[in-house]
């Protein structure tokens, strides 16, 4: 990959994973090389995305997050407002947004970035705001996904559904999945749902086990927006969750509304333009071998 032309970095801030005592000394050591090579630096080993200091963020020109996906959209959130992009060291399982496959691999990333070897990502984000009579009482931003759901195992609940403001349909559902691209590769693909690549900005809609009612997935023109409140025939609590983190009970007379936001969460990218299907296919067809596989070229234009 060619290098491309990048700014030059003064302030580099890094996230170790606050439960993974595994991640200090990494977080550690990426802080010492960095410090030897001139760069301020700022290091959180507990940290919660709105108790990160906004001096810090202010200054930081990029972030370093060590763990898993958890932890890159947590510290996506928390930059995404500052367009502050994030560098991921997987310590995690899967790590389908960390762009640093092994944690011993960080010194020769790490020397790739300090050279602008790299690229940016963006990713489109979505917020969840619920409306009661009297306006939002609360909102938050999502990397991946919004979950309306049950308040309990096998909790079914009766959710109206309306797209761009407009009744579309009454979901009878254990929850509604309501995600980004980047969503469309975590709970949407284990219930079904299409795989979205991650430079689309388009909302994706799919009901996990509908009972009777509209089961396919739906994705929505480029600006749609999704609401959705209980329906009337609904008995059971229903409950909020934005990217895996809950943020309660949402009520009868209260409606979740969902829509692109104004920021994106933005990720450093050593690898290719079109790292996305195989990093993608490696992770779901690990037991293909690729020995034998190459790219496809054609005699035509461009080739």
């Amino acid at each position: 990959m060619q290098a491309t032309e990048q700014p030059s970095l003064s302030c580099i801030g890094i996230l170790a994973h606050p439960k993974r005592a595994a991640t200090f000394p990494i977080a550690e050591r990426v802080e010492s090389s960095l410090k030897a090579r001139g760069i301020h630096t700022w290091l959180y080993k507990q940290w919660d995305e709105d108790e990160l200091s906004a001096e810090d963020l202010a200054d930081a020109q990029m972030v370093i997050a060590i763990g898993g996906d958890g932890t890159m959209f947590r510290a996506a959130r928390a930059c995404a407002p500052h367009h502050i992009p994030v560098l991921g060291i997987n310590m995690g399982r899967l790590g389908f947004v960390t762009e640093i496959p092994q944690p011993e691999d960080w010194d020769t990333a790490l020397d790739r970035v300090l050279k602008g070897d790299y690229w940016i990502e963006e990713r489109m984000m979505i917020t969840a705001a619920v409306y009661t009579p009297e306006g939002v009482r609360v909102e938050s931003d999502a990397v991946n996904d919004v979950v309306i759901s049950g308040d309990g195992p096998g909790r079914m609940v009766q959710l109206d559904a309306y797209i761009d403001r407009h009744w579309t349909t009454t979901y009878n559902t254990d929850a509604l999945i309501v995600a980004t691209p980047t969503g469309s590769t975590a709970y949407a693909l284990a219930v079904g749902g299409p795989i979205l690549p991650p430079d689309l900005k388009n909302i994706l809609i799919v009901p996990t086990a509908p009972h009777l009612s509209m089961d396919r997935a739906i994705v929505l023109s480029e600006g749609s927006t999704v609401s959705v409140k209980a329906a009337e025939e609904n008995r059971n609590g229903i409950l909020l969750t934005v990217d895996g983190i809950q943020l309660g009970t949402i009520k009868m007379d209260e409606v979740v509304h969902i829509s692109a936001c104004g920021n994106t969460s933005r990720f450093v990218r050593l690898r290719s333009r079109t790292y996305f299907y195989r990093s993608l296919l490696d992770r779901l067809e690990p037991r293909i071998s690729l020995h034998s596989k190459r790219d496809l070229r054609l005699n035509g234009p461009g080739e």
